[in-house]
C-alpha cells in the first residue's frame, strides 16, 4: 500500500487523532473536512457531504476512513455514494458505523455496511460503543449548569470507549490487510451506568455530578435548547433505546486485538481531560 489515506471527518473527535497517528506511522494522509482546513501537516481537501467532490477527495488515494460526522441523520443517502465512489476506484474502505447496527438489516447504517460488503472493494467495519468523549462534548453543559447528566438511559450500562482508541484501531486496520473483510465491535474495558460514570467524573471535576434519567422528549428539549438541531436530537434520543435494553453493556477485546494495548477506562479518560472538564 503506497498511496494516500483519505480521512473523512478529519477535524472531528476520531478523525483528528487518526490523522496524527497515521502521520506518525509515516503514511501520506489526505485530511478531508467541510472547510478543508489544514490538520497536523496532512494534505487537506474540502469535502461536503451535501455536494461531495469525489475526484478531488480520492485522487491518489488507495485507502479511506469513512464516517459520517455528527449532526447528520441520513446515513444511507450520504454514505452509500461515498462507498460507491471508493469501490469504483478499488479503494480500501474502513467504515465506522456504531455498535448494534447489525441487529437488523433495515437499520440505515447496516444498509451502508451491506453496500460496502457487496461492493467488492477491500473493507473493514468498526462499530464503536458510546464515546466516553460525549461527557465533554455533549453532556458537560448540563453538568456545568445544573450538576447533572440528564439522558434517557434508564439504568442501562455502556462500555464507553475513548475516541483515541477508535482512532488507534482505525490506524491499525488502515495500515494492514490482515483484518480485511472483518467487522469489529469496539468497546472500553468496563460497562458503567451513567450514575457510575458520574461518580467517576465528580472528583475530577471537583464538583457534585449526578445522573438524572429523563424521557426522550425532555432530552430532545435539552439538546435543542443548546443549539442542536431537532432531527439530530431525536436521532440521539432514539439510540438510547439499546442502552436501556442493556445491549451496550458488552465488553470486547477488539481494541486489544487491533492495537496491542488495552482500551482506556472512563477514569483514565477523565484524568487525561481534567483541565477541559474543569473549565
Amino acid at each position: 500500500m503506497t498511496g494516500k489515506i483519505l480521512v473523512l471527518g478529519a477535524s472531528g473527535h476520531v478523525g483528528r487523532p487518526l490523522v496524527k497517528e497515521l502521520l506518525a506511522r509515516g503514511e501520506s494522509v489526505k485530511a478531508a473536512s467541510r472547510g478543508g482546513q489544514p490538520i497536523d501537516g496532512a494534505e487537506s481537501v474540502a469535502f461536503d457531504f451535501a455536494a461531495p467532490d469525489f475526484a478531488a477527495a480520492f485522487d491518489g488515494v488507495d485507502r479511506a476512513f469513512v464516517m459520517l460526522p455528527g449532526g447528520y441523520v441520513n446515513s444511507r443517502e450520504l454514505l452509500i455514494p461515498v462507498i460507491e465512489a471508493a469501490a469504483a476506484r478499488k479503494v480500501k474502505v474502513v467504515l465506522q458505523t456504531a455498535l448494534g447496527v447489525d441487529a437488523d438489516d433495515a437499520i440505515p447504517y447496516r444498509q451502508v455496511e451491506l453496500a460496502l460488503i457487496a461492493s467488492g472493494t477491500p473493507y473493514v467495519i468498526l462499530r464503536p460503543n458510546w464515546f466516553t468523549d460525549n461527557f465533554l462534548n455533549f453532556w458537560k453543559p448540563g453538568i456545568d449548569h445544573a450538576g447533572v447528566i440528564a439522558v434517557p438511559a434508564g439504568e442501562g450500562k455502556s462500555a464507553f470507549i475513548d475516541a483515541r482508541d477508535i482512532a488507534a484501531s482505525a490506524a491499525r486496520v488502515l495500515t494492514s490487510d490482515a483484518f480485511d473483510g472483518k467487522a469489529f465491535n469496539l468497546s472500553g474495558p468496563e460497562a458503567l451506568s451513567y450514575a457510575e460514570a458520574a461518580a467517576v467524573l465528580a472528583p475530577v471535576m471537583d464538583k457534585p455530578v449526578a445522573y438524572t434519567p429523563v424521557d426522550d422528549d425532555t432530552f430532545v428539549g435539552i439538546l435543542t435548547g443548546v443549539g442542536i438541531g431537532e432531527d439530530y436530537a431525536r436521532f440521539l434520543a432514539s439510540i438510547f433505546y439499546p442502552v436501556r435494553e442493556g445491549w451496550t453493556a458488552g465488553v470486547t477485546d477488539a481494541v486489544q486485538t487491533l492495537t496491542g494495548h488495552a482500551p482506556r477506562s472512563v477514569a483514565q479518560w477523565a484524568q487525561d481531560h481534567a483541565a477541559a472538564l474543569r473549565a
